[in-house]
Formats: structure tokens, C-alpha cells, sequence
């Protein structure tokens, strides 16, 4: 029976993980703030190891230290009239400060600390699977809810001011919600290879279609794969799952390139 949940939630884990990374990915990418996977990921690595540290649960710190940063994101980007990814660059240069300057003060062996920045699926616990089922749901609800809102919003943040929408509030939402996404999964995947479940399934989706609703089904369906895959690929060589999920995105994302109709349309275009 102890071999039977550790299988099942390895899976669950690897599937959620997936689905809830490729979702909130469809979002950043389309809007072009990619570089906030990287961000959001290494202060979630900096939180668990303040946990460890100071003892308190390593995955409630993350989460505090990603909402901490989502909370200070997006007015750094306002007031100071900088673009996105000079906000992240500054948010993502003071997580690593802190994850380095965090690092050697684990007392004992680092392994613990560590294994937030590899990830290891093998060792979602139950109440690890309920986060990631919770957030996964919680990132379900907002796609479908906010739909329309989102597609404005992705199309000009101008434009979605000037039709009422609350767009600073659901751009806040949308860091809150990366955060949490990336926090979830990090045991899974670890901090330093999450990035990949965030970009490159939305990236693959966004090479078949320009729909965003099929986007968001394509990158789910892609993330969902590279979770199941890369997993599969861990058990057959007995390494950890984080690598070869974040590889498995890649290959996906190489394969949607390569048959991508946006490519023969462009080709056509010119042809023409």
C-alpha cells in the first residue's frame, strides 16, 4: 500500500505540476514577462531556505517570500516607471543574493536545502499533493473566470484600463498567482528547473495556435505531458524527475517548432 501512494502521488504531483505551470506560462508569455518564472522561483528558494533556518515549515516561507515579492513587483514597475523585466531584474538579483547568503548558514548538511533547488517528486507528501491540487484549481478558476479580462489585458494593458477593466489588479493577480504555482511545484521540480514547466509548454502551444483558449488547452495538455514523461524517464534511470520533466518541455517545445503552421504561413507569405 506504501508503494501504491508513493507511485500515485509521484503522478498526481507530476500532472498538476504540469497543468498549473503551463496555464499561469500561457499568461506570462503572451505577455511577455517570461523572465518573472525565473524571478518568482529563486525567491521561493530563498524562502524554503529561510525556513530551514529559521525552522519553520520551508514551503509556507516560500510561499510568504513569493507573495512578498508579488506584492512589491508590480509597484516597483509602476512607480518607478520601469519596464517589467527591469523590476524582475532587480527582484530576481536580490532572491539569488539572498538564496547564496542563506545557503551556508543551514546548519548541518545542505542537502535539505538543496533539495528545493533540484526538486524531488519522489517525496510529495500528501499534503504537498493538496497544495498542488488547490492551487491547480484556484489557477483553473481564474483562466475561466477572467478570460476575457486576461485576453485584453494580454492584447494592450492601455486598452483594458480604458474599457473599465481593473487591469492593475489583475496583473497583481496574475504575479500572486505565479507565485503560488511556482511555490507549489517547487519541491516537485525544484527551484532552479521550474522555469521550464512555466515557459516552454506555453511557448510549444504558442506555436500551433494563435486562439488563446487552445492555447491554454495545447500548453496544459503540453505541460501534463512533460510531467508524465520526464517522470516515466526518472523511474526508468533512477535519477530525479525535475531534469528530465524540464528536458521532456523542451523536446515538446522543439517538435511544436518544427511542425509549426505558423511557419508554413510565414513561408507562404514571403513565397507569395
Amino acid at each position: 500500500m506504501e508503494i501504491y501512494n508513493f507511485m500515485l502521488y509521484s503522478w498526481a504531483g507530476a500532472l498538476l505540476t504540469g497543468i498549473a505551470c503551463a496555464l499561469v506560462g500561457v499568461i506570462v508569455v503572451t505577455m511577455g514577462i517570461s523572465f518573472i518564472g525565473v524571478c518568482m522561483s529563486h525567491a521561493a528558494f530563498a524562502g524554503a531556505l529561510a525556513g530551514i533556518i529559521l525552522g519553520i515549515n520551508p514551503v509556507l516561507c516560500a510561499f510568504v517570500f513569493c507573495f512578498i515579492v508579488a506584492g512589491i513587483l508590480g509597484p516597483i514597475s509602476d512607480k518607478g516607471n520601469l519596464k517589467p523585466d527591469t523590476s524582475l531584474g532587480i527582484i530576481f538579483s536580490s532572491s539569488l543574493g539572498l538564496s547564496f547568503l542563506f545557503l551556508p548558514l543551514i546548519p548541518g548538511s545542505k542537502s535539505e536545502g538543496l533539495r528545493f533547488l533540484w526538486g524531488n517528486i519522489l517525496t510529495i507528501s500528501n499534503a504537498d499533493l493538496l497544495i498542488l491540487c488547490a492551487v491547480t484549481i484556484v489557477t483553473i478558476g481564474f483562466v475561466i473566470a477572467l478570460f476575457k479580462e486576461i485576453q485584453i489585458l494580454i492584447f494592450n494593458r492601455v486598452l483594458a484600463i480604458a474599457s473599465g477593466i481593473p487591469a492593475k489588479s489583475i496583473y497583481y493577480l496574475i504575479l500572486f498567482l505565479c507565485g503560488a504555482t511556482i511555490t507549489s511545484s517547487i519541491k516537485a521540480v525544484g527551484g532552479l528547473l521550474v522555469f521550464a514547466l512555466i515557459v516552454n509548454p506555453a511557448a510549444a502551444a504558442y506555436q500551433l495556435t494563435y486562439d488563446l483558449k487552445k492555447m491554454f488547452l495545447i500548453s496544459s495538455i503540453f505541460g501534463a505531458a512533460s510531467g508524465c514523461l520526464g517522470l516515466l524517464v526518472a523511474f526508468w534511470l533512477n535519477i530525479p524527475a525535475g531534469a528530465p520533466i524540464a528536458l521532456c518541455s523542451v523536446i515538446i517545445f522543439i517538435i511544436a517548432t518544427i511542425f509549426s503552421p505558423k511557419k508554413r504561413m510565414v513561408y507562404e507569405m514571403r513565397k507569395a
